[in-house]
């Protein structure tokens, strides 16, 4: 009798049902939640499943004291790891009570009254990544979950899913959070196997377009399950074809940042222009009880974050690359542009940019700049000074895994 009645509560659940009633509010996201790449910080890159209400708690604290929060990062999201190994008894989710004993509505109202957004983790096969229930099968129940706890953003990964299709799974999430009634910032973490950028602008804020992250600058790492890693480049790198299905509410989102995390300062302050570039989402994955100065001028750099929330919302884009020094640009709102040399190689190189012999050219949104027609000014967005403008070639010394990002103003 016991697996009759809870064979009959999945299926209410599955479908859809509540308290009798069908769900027939109109499918779809909340619109309007992420019209510029969402901020904030992730717990799994540093803390995996190690993870407490301490934590959350001191990370909140400093996210605010530091200046991080007033830089634009403003979520705090929970990764795997925060509820325990079963439901209970009425197929709910139980936030593990030794990790958060004041429980995760209080810790959750904590975050608030900080001025900060909270975020939560599931996935939608039968388990998480790390073996905690998944949601397959509790659409709706877990929806109305969230909302009663009142978090404003759900990460939803892709473990487990044996027998159930990317667009279906995500859409069904998707239209029960619109259903539960709280805005919810959704998080499509499918790792592009399915292209979720082909169907994911009307169910999704917001979509993984790799594997995961690895604090390595252009490195595979192999795991011995048999998956991989990826450093940042390779993920800058990875979808060839796809800046034309991002923009405002709907973006190609990167991975959490691996700033403050194993590689060196260079090679972070790379990382970081590269996400602005991107218009990826920036959530950090460092500990911010332990991060440097450095760390923390990189992560709050206002003229590279500026770039990643130009209201725009255009993805940048490789516009040459010759012996291991390579150049991105990305279209700003007001006629400007954002340009990144990057140093690719293992020595260093000299710059000796020809602004009039580069013509850019944006083939997917119709942007250009004839350098020849008009000059701009130019800003060193690291150094915040200018630094001429488009007429005199520009030249410049930069490091192995260095960077140099200017702003093109007119």
């Amino acid at each position: 009798m016991k697996k009759i009645i809870l064979g009959l509560a999945l299926c209410v659940s599955f479908f859809g049902f509540s308290q009798g009633n069908t769900h027939t509010q109109a499918a779809g996201k909340f619109e309007g939640l992420a019209m510029t790449p969402p901020m904030g910080w992730n717990s799994w890159n540093t803390f995996a499943t190690n993870i407490d209400e301490k934590l959350v708690k001191e990370t909140a604290d400093i996210m605010v004291s530091s200046g991080l929060a007033a830089a634009g990062y403003n979520y705090i999201v929970l990764d795997d790891g925060w509820m325990t190994r079963e439901r209970d008894a009425n197929g709910d989710l139980v936030p593990d009570p030794v990790k958060f004993p004041s429980g995760m509505k209080a810790l959750i109202d904590y975050v608030h009254s900080k001025g900060l957004k909270f975020g939560l983790y599931n996935c939608a096969g039968t388990q998480t990544c790390a073996g905690y229930p998944g949601t397959r099968g509790y659409e709706y129940q877990d929806a109305r979950f969230y909302a009663k706890l009142g978090i404003d953003f759900l990460k939803y990964d892709w473990c487990n899913t044996k027998g159930i299709t990317a667009p279906e799974a995500y859409t069904t999430m998707s239209n029960a959070l619109k259903t539960a009634g709280r805005p919810i910032v959704f998080s499509l973490c499918e790792w592009g196997d399915n292209q979720p950028w082909d169907w994911g602008k009307p169910v999704g804020n917001l979509w993984r377009i790799s594997g995961d992250i690895y604090p390595c600058f252009d490195c595979e790492f192999k795991h011995p399950e048999n998956w991989s890693s990826w450093g940042f480049m390779k993920i800058a790198e990875m979808r060839k074809d796809i800046r034309k299905y991002s923009g405002p509410d709907h973006w190609n989102d990167f991975d959490m940042m691996e700033v403050g995390n194993e590689m060196n300062d260079t090679e972070d302050k790379s990382h970081f222009a590269m996400w602005c570039m991107l218009s990826s989402p920036l959530f950090t994955g460092n500990d911010y009880r332990k991060m440097s100065k450095e760390t923390l001028a990189i992560l709050t750099n206002k003229e590279l974050i500026a770039v990643n929330q130009d209201k725009l919302g255009i993805q940048g884009f490789k516009h040459s690359a010759e012996d291991g020094l390579e150049v991105w640009v990305k279209p700003l709102s007001d006629g400007n542009w954002a340009v990144t040399f990057l140093n690719r190689s293992e020595v260093s190189k000299k710059i000796n940019f020809d602004w009039k012999k580069n013509a850019i050219k944006d083939v997917d949104f119709g942007y250009e700049a004839d350098f020849n027609k008009t000059t701009f000014k130019l800003k060193n967005l690291w150094t915040n000074k200018d630094s001429g403008n488009t007429k005199k070639n520009f030249t410049a010394e930069l490091a192995s895994h260095d960077c140099i990002t200017l702003k093109l103003s007119l």
